[in-house]
């Protein structure tokens, strides 16, 4: 240490001698064999790891992956939906830094160093936005816009959050995070490939967004252009997928006390004393 680093604020001396923080990259992938290429060959940077969570695809999916990412983790998802194939994937991973990635092409994995970046700077939880300047979508249709902004307008709300886009799978954190999301991948008694729990569907997204919220952790949202897939249909459902992250909102608020998030995240706040580690608010 250099006499002039001695009168550095100590968090500043810390992150400056910590290392690069591990990336985990989690996609989950059901029938998208012809989807990974486009995904997996865009993946340039050399991460910790790469984990694809099989959602017990008919296709060849699992072997593309292997074919294109000798080293990638292949583990399957115990249950039904993207939520528990997310949740899977999260239990799995070892990374300081947990990043979403949709198996399909939509998002690019090119914008990850933005995310990586907003949580080194000290975000807790690096939130995709297809509605922040320099960003947008080819994918979304008007009627799923339509109800994502109204959603997202409950959501503000009832948790006093500024968030832009809340039906948006492309997101970032650190691995502590994971206790605040309280998702349960590993539940298996009675459960099958065809059992759907609570959480379970793409209303995990908006589970996500809340638990977060309501925890006052430190969200950034990093602007993020979504692609239309290349093949195949998605199983997403406009009006079905809307009730349950309707439900969702109204059951989030029911579980635990609203906490506003609006003031703690205007607060000063340091990071972590290890990468994965959640911000804390200074003295």
């Amino acid at each position: 240490m250099t006499i002039g680093d001695i009168d550095k604020p100590f968090h500043r001396r810390l992150e400056a001698s910590k290392a690069e923080p591990t990336v985990s990259i989690v996609i989950p992938a059901k029938n998208e064999a012809l989807n990974l290429p486009r995904v997996l060959e865009r993946l340039e940077h050399d991460f910790h790891e790469v984990i694809l969570v099989d959602g017990h695809s008919v296709d060849n999916t699992i072997q593309v992956a292997r074919r294109l990412r000798p080293e990638i983790r292949i583990i399957h998802q115990t249950r039904k939906g993207k939520g528990n194939a997310l949740a899977c994937g999260f239990e799995a991973a070892t990374g300081d830094f947990i990043v979403m990635l949709d198996a399909d092409g939509s998002t690019d994995p090119a914008e990850i160093p933005r995310f990586v970046q907003a949580l080194k700077e000290g975000a807790d939880f690096a939130k995709g936005s297809r509605f922040m300047p320099g960003a947008g979508s080819t994918d979304i249709s008007r009627l799923r816009q339509c109800g994502n902004y109204f959603l997202n307008k409950i959501v503000n709300a009832v948790y006093g959050t500024r968030y832009t886009d809340l039906c948006y799978g492309y997101n970032a954190f650190r691995r502590d995070c994971l206790g605040v999301m309280e998702l349960n991948g590993t539940e298996t008694e009675n459960c099958d490939e065809t059992t759907m729990l609570w959480g379970d569907g793409f209303e995990v997204e908006t589970l996500i967004n809340v638990r977060i919220a309501k925890a006052g952790l430190r969200v950034a949202e990093v602007p993020s252009f979504e692609q239309c897939r290349h093949f195949g249909a998605s199983n997403l459902n406009a009006f079905s997928d809307g009730i349950r992250v309707l439900r969702t909102i109204h059951a989030e608020r029911k579980r635990g006390a609203r906490r506003s998030a609006r003031s703690v995240a205007s607060s000063q706040r340091d990071v972590g004393t290890s990468w994965s580690v959640l911000s804390t608010l200074s003295e």
